[in-house]
């Protein structure tokens, strides 16, 4: 699909890559840009329609794809992230509220938007999901399994929707410069180049997008056969 002349509806608009994909989106002439979060207040850029949603919510996800009815690619880019792994003593607490925004939160807002996308002809969704999707580390690993859940959502929304028409692709990257990871003292790739690759394999109809060298070496050496302990040995 192209992007000029699309409606795009991007979850967590307001700040980080969101953003960016919204800025993008205009910028490569869509017909209409719905950029949605928790607090509509927080979302100052011009040029776009700001819905309230929060995605852990599905009634709030069904009432939007009602009012939003136009759309032809949703991006599911709305998330968090916590440190911490899965035996730790909180471990449970961390867990569950990273399934209800990166898992849950893809589920309810892909399930209000699919027959939308169907009466419009098809079009696509992109997760939002990670280089943890394959490997994990102790520092991120309740983080890394809720993106490794919602990799496994979106292959299987890619089967069911196909009949549709509709493009499913999962975006899958390692460190980039948003206020999420702020305070990681590592290589951070930058949100417009990801952005701007992403929108590109959208067109040209990827379905699973790599946005650095370190997530494309690790895709590499699981297809392969490597098992990698920790992702960031692929650096």
């Amino acid at each position: 699909m192209q992007i000029k002349d699309a409606v795009v509806f991007i979850t967590g608009a307001n700040r980080g890559l969101g953003l960016e994909f919204a800025k993008q989106a205009l910028a490569r002439g869509a017909k209409k840009v719905y950029a949605a979060a928790r607090d509509v207040s927080t979302i100052t850029l011009p040029g776009v329609v700001p819905v309230q949603l929060d995605v852990t919510k599905p009634e709030q996800a069904a009432a939007a794809a009602r009012a939003c009815g136009d759309v032809t690619l949703l991006i599911n880019n709305a998330g968090i992230g916590r440190v911490g792994g899965i035996a730790s003593d909180n471990a449970e607490t961390v867990l569950r509220e990273q399934l209800e925004t990166n898992l849950y939160g893809i589920f309810h807002v892909a399930r209000a938007f699919a027959p939308v996308l169907g009466r419009n002809g098809g079009g696509a969704i992109l997760n939002m999901l990670s280089i943890l999707s394959w490997v994990n580390t102790p520092m991120l690993g309740a983080y890394g399994v809720s993106k490794a859940a919602a990799w496994a959502l979106t292959n299987s929304l890619r089967a069911e929707l196909a009949p549709q028409g509709t493009l499913v692709a999962g975006f899958h990257g390692g460190f980039i410069d948003t206020d999420m990871i702020r305070d990681f003292e590592v290589p951070k790739a930058r949100p417009e180049d990801v952005v701007r690759q992403s929108l590109d394999e959208i067109e040209q109809g990827a379905v699973e997008i790599t946005v650095d060298d370190s997530t494309r070496q690790v895709k590499k050496a699981l297809s392969d056969g490597v098992y990698l302990m920790d992702p960031m040995a692929a650096h």
